[in-house]
């Protein structure tokens, strides 16, 4: 009897928890462009952390965004977060969509024990308005040709000084290369006689 009762109460309670935050299932998003996904929750939980996480394992996923308890806007690299109380809503934005940005992710409250949380699925499609790329032999370079409605945003407009592989490799390998250039002329300098 005990038994059933603790099965039909663990059933109340996932049901219970389930139910506390709700979102759409899957989001649609152009490369390049933005996307915006809209989570709800239920009365008590306004002033309890909110977060958007990435990968599809709800134990192994990584928190990208989360809320600082108010409804003050949280931006980090390409995504945000923003909580609105009175709704019991909060808002995730993803800017500059990239195709890899595709993948299972989670709204969620954290709380003592285990967080709340729904899986949201989120698909990038190609868009058809990004610049094309064209090399050019005659200068030995590489050119982008935009296309007639680019948009004024080009994801080709960014620094290479904002990569941060392209910043490890200038700060740790240049001073590294340049070492050893210099040991190799040290090395093969022109002894003088005497």
């Amino acid at each position: 009897m005990w038994l059933s009762q603790a099965l039909l109460l663990l059933i109340l309670a996932g049901y219970s928890i389930a139910t506390e935050i709700t979102g759409p299932t899957t989001v649609n998003g152009l490369e390049w462009g933005s996307l915006t996904v809209q989570c709800a929750y239920g009365s008590g939980w306004e002033t309890y952390l909110k977060w958007w996480c990435r990968g599809a394992d709800w134990n192994g996923c990584n928190i990208l965004v989360q809320t600082n308890g108010s409804e003050q806007e949280v931006k980090k690299n390409r995504v945000s977060i923003r909580d609105n109380q009175k709704n019991r809503l909060f808002t995730v934005t993803m800017e500059n969509l990239k195709r890899d940005d595709a993948d299972s992710y989670w709204c969620g409250i954290q709380k003592t024990g285990i967080d709340l949380g729904v899986n949201v699925q989120v698909t990038i499609k190609p868009d058809t308005q990004t610049p094309a790329l064209e090399w050019t032999t005659a200068t030995a370079s590489l050119a982008f040709t935009p296309a007639a409605t680019q948009k004024t945003s080009s994801p080709f407009t960014r620094s290479l000084l904002s990569s941060t592989h392209f910043l490890f490799l200038l700060l740790l390998e240049l001073p590294l290369l340049l070492g050893m250039l210099g040991a190799v002329l040290w090395v093969n300098r022109p002894q003088r006689r005497s």
